[in-house]
């Protein structure tokens, strides 16, 4: 297979000049996206940059703890993202959906890098890095979507939230229902790509290992896998984060903190 073909800089920043159709139809439109797209295109580019220095040096240097801290920096910032875009207090869900990601995460690592895959090191940085990002990555809108919903349905089903209480359940049995639906729809865009992964979409590390060299039939392999670790990563680490974070989201006496 021929190998990976580089993009010169100065191409690249030719290839960057299409963004004037998205800016133009900003323009017509009167969006007032502008500096926000500016903001996200520059921050996206520079921190690229930054990132792909750094795994040079991270894969260079192949240390051990040096790849696991960077890894629990990801999980960290992840919790972070997942906690500031719920619009839950962060002092009540953060450690919850720490717990959740970490949980499954290291689990999923471990059984693909030890048992299936079998890279050498094991925990080498070239392979820990990238497949510990595509799963935390690929977690990140299931949570939001678990938190966000939760917390809408204590706004909006407030009163039958209270008429469990009245009834005698417990704060989290009268919190059920809310929980079952904010995993239901937190699953729900992942089941949609994994049902058509292949005929509407060819993921990108499909695409980049055949953009690198590979043979499409091991490109597809290691994505089947990659499907499946992230259909594992997104449902448990939701799941564990709503079962950890239900309990100190209310009382004992049944009363809901969405604000502190």
């Amino acid at each position: 297979m021929s190998q990976v073909v580089d993009i010169p800089w100065w191409q690249l920043a030719l290839f960057l000049s299409v963004l004037v159709v998205p800016l133009y139809i900003n323009h017509r439109f009167k969006l007032g996206l502008g500096l926000e797209g500016g903001m996200a295109v520059g921050r996206m580019l520079l921190q690229l940059t930054l990132v792909g220095l750094y795994l040079n040096t991270l894969f260079a240097l192949d240390s051990l703890w040096l790849n696991l801290g960077w890894v629990l920096l990801m999980v960290v910032v992840g919790a972070h993202s997942i906690t500031g875009k719920s619009q839950m207090p962060p002092k009540r869900v953060m450690l919850p959906v720490a717990i959740g990601l970490v949980l499954v995460v290291v689990p999923l690592l471990g059984l693909m890098l030890i048992a299936l895959i079998r890279p050498e090191p094991v925990l080498g940085a070239r392979y820990l890095i990238p497949l510990a990002g595509m799963l935390l990555g690929n977690s990140l809108g299931a949570n939001v979507i678990a938190l966000q919903r939760l917390g809408a349905s204590f706004k909006e089903r407030a009163g039958e939230y209270e008429g469990a209480l009245a009834l005698g359940a417990k704060p989290t049995i009268a919190a059920a229902d809310f929980v079952r639906e904010s995993l239901a729809a937190a699953q729900g865009p992942i089941l949609a790509t994994t049902a058509t992964t292949g005929l509407v979409t060819l993921p990108g590390m499909m695409t980049g290992q055949i953009l690198g060299g590979a043979d499409p039939i091991v490109a597809i392999k290691y994505q089947m896998v990659i499907m499946v670790a992230v259909l594992v990563m997104t449902s448990v680490s939701a799941a564990v984060t709503l079962s950890l974070a239900l309990p100190r989201l209310v009382t004992d006496t049944g009363r809901v903190n969405l604000c502190s």
